[in-house]
């Protein structure tokens, strides 16, 4: 026997309506999620620095730079952090001229060190890329350009460094690296990349 079923009438569904279970389905899932996920400071990302060993026939320049760590100073390369877009000595020359003065050339790729500091007062990660060059002019003496970051900049003869040294530069010496030219600077730059997992006492 067979019922005759009449057209069944349709049902209109306004925008809002037709949503409303995807809402509730990401509503559900947010209320759901760990406080733990939700709550998750963003990991911070390592910088990446740019220093030069600026040589003078035995000396290198150092600047007796304002610190964050412990100290209240300590003496650096002159260098900062690589801008977007820039080569290693593209850096290293517009730091160098922007903290000194001094027009460097013969620029060249020496080291990379990984440094993590995570008993700092901030901890941080940073990623040193170390060049070397030499003054454009012997005679030009370094000007302090920005005195709220370094307290001047002199020559020191490598056999006798001042202290305490910005670390990344410690922990690199303390290995018997040496950025002076010599015969194992024919060797592939590649083989010098130290890892300085650093600690502060």
């Amino acid at each position: 026997m067979l019922l005759a079923i009449g057209r069944l009438p349709t049902l209109s569904l306004s925008p809002s309506a037709k949503l409303r279970p995807v809402a509730q389905f990401i509503k559900r899932r947010t209320l759901l999620r760990p406080l733990s996920a939700m709550n998750r400071a963003p990991m911070p990302l390592p910088g990446v620095g740019v220093v030069t060993f600026v040589l003078k026939d035995k000396s290198l320049l150092l600047g007796k730079r304002h610190s964050t760590n412990a100290c209240d100073f300590a003496f650096g390369l002159p260098g900062g952090h690589l801008e977007f877009g820039e080569s290693f000595e593209e850096c290293g020359v517009r730091e160098v001229k922007e903290e000194t003065g001094l027009d460097i050339e013969n620029v060249e790729f020496l080291t990379v060190t990984n440094n993590v500091f995570l008993d700092d007062p901030k901890p941080s990660h940073y990623v040193v890329i170390f060049m070397r060059a030499v003054p454009s002019d012997s005679n030009q003496a370094p000007q302090n350009l920005e005195p709220d970051k370094c307290g001047g900049w002199e020559w020191y003869d490598w056999d006798h460094l001042p202290e305490p040294l910005f670390q990344p530069l410690k922990t690199l010496i303390q290995t018997g690296f040496s950025p002076f030219p010599t015969n194992q600077m024919l060797v592939s730059p590649s083989v010098f990349c130290f890892d300085c997992n650093t600690r502060q006492s």
